[in-house]
């Protein structure tokens, strides 16, 4: 579990984030999936991540330390909110810069709202991954919003659409920024990473 969770530093320049020394997950979805919440959520810290209830406020990379051990790294969201094609655009290559130069990131959330049908944004970005070689792993947000049987239909029916990407269906975690659900799972899934990154040095 997540103890401790700090804010390190903000950068609009992939190449100022901090070196890569330690172990890092970023955290990426459409704008308004839920990713600030399940930031906090997970850390167990109300306000580390800014929420905002306009979408597409998260402009800049954001590091957090988690344990003392980690990064959580918050990226601005795909899909993006009502601004220029000229900031777009820069958002794109800060993304993509940033995803593809880091060699301590063990993996890349990609949030997915479990209370939707598949969307194209998601996939197009997740083809981009696989064709990067960028590790992600899905987490499907707002469980809570819908029935077990439901989120799990929704869910099924996403893997699927990643069929023509991935012989086999991604690592995905199911979540709620609401009652906690998957926060025990996920952050022990970092912890894991993170421990076995540190072994090998």
């Amino acid at each position: 579990m997540i103890k401790n969770a700090t804010f390190l530093t903000s950068n609009s320049d992939y190449k100022k984030c901090p070196e890569p020394k330690k172990p890092e997950f970023a955290f990426i979805g459409r704008s308004n999936v839920g990713k600030s919440s399940l930031i906090n959520m997970l850390t167990n810290h109300k306000s580390l991540a800014k929420i905002s209830g306009k979408p597409g406020k998260t402009h800049l990379i954001n590091h957090f330390e988690a344990n003392g051990m980690w990064w959580i790294v918050d990226l601005p969201g795909y899909g993006y909110a009502q601004v220029s094609k000229n900031l777009k655009a820069d958002w794109e290559k800060m993304i993509r810069g940033y995803l593809t130069s880091r060699p301590n990131l063990l993996a890349t959330f990609v949030l997915i709202d479990c209370r939707l049908e598949p969307q194209k944004k998601d996939l197009e970005f997740i083809l981009w991954c696989a064709q990067n070689e960028v590790p992600i792993v899905l987490a499907f947000t707002k469980a809570d919003k819908l029935s077990v049987s439901k989120a799990k239909g929704n869910i099924n029916q996403f893997l699927a659409a990643t069929s023509s990407i991935f012989e086999e269906p991604p690592l995905y975690f199911v979540t709620s920024a609401s009652n906690g659900v998957g926060r025990e799972e996920l952050s022990g899934f970092m912890e894991d990473l993170s421990e076995e990154f540190i072994a090998e040095g």
